[in-house]
C-alpha cells in the first residue's frame, strides 16, 4: 500500500465521517475533499476543477432551472384537483403514483417532492386521510421513479460521467428504464399492501383548517396579570390541565432547566412544548403572550390581514444553519415566527439561538398579502396553505413541450443531455415561464458544488489504486464465489452506506470500486455501476439518507423508527430484484468493461 493509497482512503474516511455526522454542510465537505486532493497533488489542478465544467454537474444545473419552469407556468395545476377528487385512501394513492410515474423520471424528485408536499397535504385533507399516509410513499415513489431514467436524479448523472471517465461508454437516457419499472412496480404494489398498513397514523386536532403537523416549541412571557405569578410550573399543572410542558425557564440572563419548583415572575419566559391549539390557549387563560422579538421584516403591520402559516426550511434554502436573529436582516417577507418544530428532537435553546436545518418547520403569523411571495420563495416550502392559483395561458403547454424535446432529443442521440437541458432552460426562460433573476434561486447549488467537489475524489480513488485496494480485501474475498455474489455484497454495500451519508458522495465513493471490481472478475463493468446506480439513488431506511426522506420527516410527523419499519422491507426488495434482473438485462460476458 503506497502513501497515495493511504492519503486518499484518509481523504475518503474523513468525507465519510464528516457527511454521516452533518458537522459541516455537504457542500462545504465536498469543498474541503477538494483542496485536499489539489493540495497533496494526487489530481492535477484541472482535474481538480473539472468537475464544474462536467456535463454532469451542468445538466443537473439546468435541470433544475427546467424543473421550475414546469412549476412556475402552471404545468402542474390542477394536480392538486385531481387527487381531491379520489374516492378514497387507496384511490389517492394510486393515482399520486401514477402521476409521479409520470413526473419523476424526468425532473429532479427533490424538486418533485417540494411541488407535492403542499399540493399532496391539503389533498389528503379533502380525502379524508391522514398526510401521514402518503407523504413516505410521496418520496419513495419519487425515487423509485427517479431511477428509471438518466435525468431523474442526480446520482444516475454522477454515475455516468464517473464511468464515462474511466473508460466505461456510459449509459443511453432509458437503460436504466427495464430494472427501473420492474422495481417500481414491486415498490408500488408494496406500499399499497404490506407498505400502507405499516405507515402511522398521525392525525389529531387541527392545526390550522386542515391539519396538524406536530408539537411545536415557542417562548411564552409572563405578563404582569398573569395568574401564574407568584406560584410554581409544578403547581400550575400545566402538562394536566394544557398538555403543554416547561422545558426551561429564562429570567434575564439565567436559565432554568425544567423549573418545575421555581415561582415564577412577571418578565420570566418560559421556553415551552404543545400542540399550537393548547399553547394558544394557555396563552389566553393564564395572561401570557407569545415572546415578541422574532418578528422578520417590517414590524408595523399589526393591523393588517394576516395567516397563520407553516413552513418548512427547503433543502436549498439560505436558512440553513443561520439562527432568527441572524436571518431577520434577510429575511425578505413581514412575519412574526411563532414558533419552531423540528422532528425527533426538544429543542432547549433560546428560539433566538436555533441554528436552523433543513425539514424545520416554522409557525408565522404572515400578512395574508405576503402570501403570494413567500409561496414563490425557494427557501421555503408553505405547508398550511392550499395550492396556489397557478398563472395559466400558452407558458404551460409551452413548458412541457420543452421539457419533451429536451428528453426526446437527447434519447435519439441527437445531441448530448447537457446540451439540450441547458437550452431548454435558456428556451423557458426567453419564453416568461420564469424570471431571469429566478433562474438563480432555481438551482441547488449545493447540489452542484457537492458533485464537482466530489468527482476529483472517484479520479483519485481510481488513478492511485486506492479503489483496487479495497476491492481486493473487501469484496475480492468472496470473489471465488462468482460475480453474482459479488454483485450481491457490492450492491448491500452501496446500500448502507447511502443510508448514512450523501447519495452523491456513495456513489463518487462507490463507482470506482465498482470498475475495479469487474476488472478483477474479468467481466463487465455495467452491471456493478447499475447496482452502484440503483443503490444510490433509493434510499428508504432512514430520514437522513435522502434529502426526499428528510423533507416529509418533519410534516408528516414521522419517528425514525416510521422508515426503519417501512422502508428496510422495500430495500430488502430492491436489493433483491437488483441481484436477479441486473445480470438478465446486463449479462457479466466477457472482458473486462
Amino acid at each position: 500500500m503506497t502513501i497515495e493509497i493511504v492519503t486518499v482512503l484518509f481523504i475518503a474516511l474523513t468525507a465519510i465521517v464528516l457527511f454521516a455526522t452533518e458537522k459541516l454542510r455537504m457542500d462545504t465537505v465536498a469543498l474541503l475533499v477538494l483542496g485536499s486532493l489539489a493540495l497533496t497533488g494526487l489530481v492535477a489542478p484541472g482535474q481538480a476543477l473539472g468537475g464544474f465544467s462536467n456535463p454532469a454537474t451542468v445538466t443537473v444545473a439546468a435541470m433544475f432551472v427546467l424543473a421550475a419552469g414546469l412549476q412556475n407556468s402552471g404545468a402542474l395545476s390542477g394536480i392538486g384537483s385531481l387527487l381531491g377528487r379520489a374516492g378514497s385512501p387507496l384511490q389517492f394513492l394510486i393515482i399520486l403514483f401514477a402521476v409521479l410515474a409520470v413526473i419523476a423520471p424526468f425532473v429532479n424528485n427533490t424538486a418533485v417532492v417540494a411541488v407535492f408536499m403542499p399540493i399532496v397535504m391539503a389533498a389528503t385533507a379533502s380525502v379524508g386521510m391522514s398526510a401521514s399516509k402518503a407523504l413516505i410513499p410521496l418520496s419513495y415513489v419519487s425515487q423509485m421513479a427517479g431511477v428509471c431514467t438518466l435525468v431523474g436524479t442526480s446520482t444516475n448523472l454522477l454515475v455516468n460521467a464517473m464511468a464515462r471517465d474511466m473508460g466505461h461508454p456510459g449509459f443511453g437516457m432509458f437503460e436504466f428504464s427495464s430494472l427501473g419499472l420492474i422495481c417500481m412496480a414491486a415498490g408500488c404494489f408494496y406500499l399499497l399492501t404490506l407498505g400502507r398498513w405499516l405507515l402511522p397514523d398521525t392525525r389529531g386536532a387541527e392545526l390550522v383548517e386542515h391539519y396538524q403537523l406536530g408539537k411545536y416549541i415557542t417562548e411564552l412571557r409572563v405578563m404582569p396579570d398573569s395568574s401564574l405569578i407568584g406560584i410554581s410550573v409544578g403547581e400550575a399543572k400545566l402538562g394536566e390541565g394544557f398538555g403543554v410542558f416547561v422545558l426551561e425557564l429564562l429570567r434575564g440572563d439565567e436559565k432554568v432547566w425544567s423549573p418545575r419548583a421555581q415561582t415564577l415572575q412577571e418578565g420570566d419566559v418560559l421556553l415551552a412544548r404543545g400542540d399550537w391549539s393548547q399553547l394558544d390557549e394557555l396563552r389566553k387563560k393564564a395572561g401570557l403572550e407569545v415572546n415578541s422579538q422574532f418578528k422578520l421584516g417590517r414590524q408595523d403591520f399589526a393591523a393588517v390581514a394576516q395567516v397563520l402559516t407553516e413552513v418548512m426550511v427547503a433543502p436549498r434554502s439560505r436558512a440553513i444553519g443561520s439562527t432568527l436573529a441572524t436571518l431577520a436582516p434577510r429575511w425578505q417577507h413581514d412575519a412574526t415566527v411563532l414558533g419552531i418544530h423540528r422532528r425527533g428532537q426538544v429543542l432547549r435553546d433560546k428560539l433566538s439561538e436555533v441554528r436552523l436545518r433543513v425539514g424545520d418547520i416554522l409557525l408565522m403569523l404572515t400578512p395574508e398579502a405576503e402570501m403570494p411571495a413567500l409561496r414563490k420563495d425557494k427557501n421555503v416550502i408553505v405547508l398550511s396553505e392550499r395550492e396556489a392559483q397557478q398563472p395559466g395561458g400558452w407558458r404551460a403547454p409551452f413548458a412541457l413541450a420543452v421539457m419533451a424535446l429536451v428528453i426526446g432529443v437527447s434519447a435519439l442521440g441527437w445531441a448530448p443531455i447537457a446540451v439540450t437541458s441547458l437550452m431548454g432552460a435558456v428556451a423557458m426562460t426567453l419564453a416568461g415561464c420564469l424570471d431571469a433573476d429566478d433562474v438563480y434561486d432555481a438551482v441547488d447549488w449545493r447540489i452542484i458544488i457537492l458533485m464537482a467537489g466530489l468527482l476529483p475524489l472517484g479520479v483519485a480513488m481510481s488513478e492511485t489504486g486506492a479503489a483496487a485496494f479495497l476491492v481486493e480485501n473487501t469484496i475480492g474475498l468472496v470473489r471465488d464465489s462468482g460475480p453474482l455474489m459479488v454483485l450481491a455484497v457490492l450492491y448491500l454495500m452501496a446500500l448502507l452506506l447511502t443510508e448514512f451519508m450523501s447519495n452523491a458522495a456513495a456513489a463518487v465513493l462507490l463507482t470506482p470500486i465498482g470498475m475495479s471490481t469487474a476488472r478483477m472478475m474479468d467481466v463487465d463493468a455495467t452491471p456493478f455501476l447499475i447496482a452502484v446506480t440503483f443503490a444510490a439513488s433509493t434510499s428508504f431506511a432512514t430520514p437522513v439518507g435522502y434529502q426526499t426522506n428528510t423533507m416529509v420527516y418533519g410534516a408528516g410527523g414521522y419517528r425514525f423508527s416510521d422508515f426503519v419499519k417501512v422502508g428496510l422491507p422495500l430495500n430488502l426488495i430492491f436489493w433483491v430484484l437488483g441481484v436477479i434482473f441486473i445480470p438478465v438485462f446486463w449479462p457479466f460476458h466477457g472482458a473486462a468493461g
